[in-house]
């Protein structure tokens, strides 16, 4: 008997636009369609309609959704995604108008996060916003019901508890925010932890797809899954970082963001970023909304009330662009992926220090030689050597050591 090998089918997506004027509707139209391949899906065409208000039915009006059935007739369409949140009604006669199962964006998103969750806390989180979001839209046994164990944003921990009472419901969520609580504060002690052994730490953080994880590479090896989609890094690493004066720091890469963003439900990720002594606001320069896209992520900072800390501009990719994007206020021009402006970068990070440092060089006396071993704890040792009239050291010192210190400097 012949075998014969079957290529499972991507899912075949029509994307739908509903515009209201309220924001850019073909630059987020574009970002869902990166959204949906990320998810694995094949984002055959999109149709956008303009609309004053949105219908509370159906989202769309009668005559679109007609259009819409027919072209998912014609085209074999196996689901449909829509660019905002819809309700469990308007999801339910969609479905019920064209037989094609929905999600809209907040779904897609949550699929996503599922995929790309690796750590206890990124599939706690998610499992947990999965749970909250489908929780109203539970009610009824319609396509969403139905279909539910296979497809673009039925994926994640979650979707096996879709068809269980509410009360099973509730109780898991509650479960899963004590976790989430457990987990948080075994966090929190470790910031402790860091800030008590004056570990300083440097949060890479911006739009999604931008070249973060990239950078990380870049800078510390660390392996970090670097990928051309849209939320390959959800879960936050941190590495160490030794700088060109000597100093190490703690590198953290944080999940990216896109419009309308799920924050609430991974604040606690991001909150590694607003904890941070430096941050590096990382954006795709050859992106065409480079520009806004390091305003979305200000903004969010300052949600998160970090505006305070050193925000260091990063303009990523620039080996894809001629054009300088001049006017942005010390910002450092990069392209992580060939190494170029790492040195300039290296160097902002080294000028945003929480304390000023200097090189320099110290004549220790024996008598003083307890000094040194003080020194090789506290301080960065570049060398050490016994001579004839003492103790020669180079070091790199903070502001209070080098006022200790002053009378034993040869050099700066």
């Amino acid at each position: 008997m012949e075998m014969t090998n079957t290529e499972i089918q991507p899912t075949r997506a029509l994307l739908v636009e509903a515009d209201t004027g309220d924001y850019d509707a073909q630059a987020s139209l574009d970002e869902l369609f990166e959204l949906a391949e990320s998810a694995g899906a094949e984002p055959v065409a999109s149709i956008t309609q303009r609309l004053q208000h949105i219908d509370p039915a159906t989202c769309v009006g009668s005559g679109k959704l007609e259009e819409i059935k027919e072209y998912c007739d014609a085209e074999d369409i196996d689901l449909i995604i829509f660019d905002l949140e819809l309700s469990p009604v308007q999801i339910r006669n969609i479905e019920a108008a064209t037989d094609v199962r929905v999600i809209d964006r907040t779904m897609l998103i949550l699929d996503i996060f599922a995929l790309r969750a690796r750590s206890r806390e990124g599939k706690i989180q998610v499992e947990l916003a999965q749970l909250k979001y489908m929780m109203p839209r539970l009610t009824g046994k319609g396509i969403e019901m139905s279909r539910l164990g296979g497809g673009i944003g039925t994926r994640g921990p979650g979707e096996s508890k879709l068809e269980t009472d509410r009360r099973h419901i509730k109780r898991k969520m509650e479960t899963l925010k004590e976790q989430l609580r457990d987990v948080e504060e075994h966090r929190r002690q470790l910031r402790s932890r860091r800030t008590k052994d004056n570990v300083i730490t440097v949060a890479i953080v911006g739009y999604t797809n931008a070249g973060k994880s990239t950078l990380m590479n870049t800078l510390t090896d660390a392996g970090v899954l670097s990928e051309d989609k849209l939320f390959a890094t959800l879960d936050p690493t941190s590495r160490a970082l030794k700088l060109p004066c000597g100093v190490s720091v703690m590198l953290i890469d944080t999940v990216g963001l896109v419009r309308r963003h799920l924050v609430e439900a991974f604040k606690s990720t991001l909150e590694e970023a607003a904890q941070a002594d430096i941050i590096l606001n990382v954006c795709d320069a050859s992106s065409e909304e480079s520009r806004l896209h390091l305003e979305v992520t200000r903004d969010l900072l300052a949600s998160l009330s970090s505006l305070d800390k050193p925000i260091i501009p990063v303009l990523n990719k620039c080996d894809l662009i001629t054009d300088n994007m001049s006017g942005i206020s010390g910002a450092v021009h990069i392209s992580a992926k060939y190494g170029t402006g790492i040195d300039e970068l290296l160097k902002a990070i080294e000028e945003n220090l929480p304390k000023k440092l200097k090189r320099v060089k110290l004549l220790l006396p024996f008598d003083k030689a307890g000094i040194a071993a003080k020194l090789r704890k506290t301080a960065v040792l570049h060398s050490e050597e016994y001579t004839a009239e003492g103790v020669e050291i180079e070091a790199t010192l903070d502001e209070i050591q080098y006022a200790r210190l002053r009378e034993y400097v040869t050099e700066r």
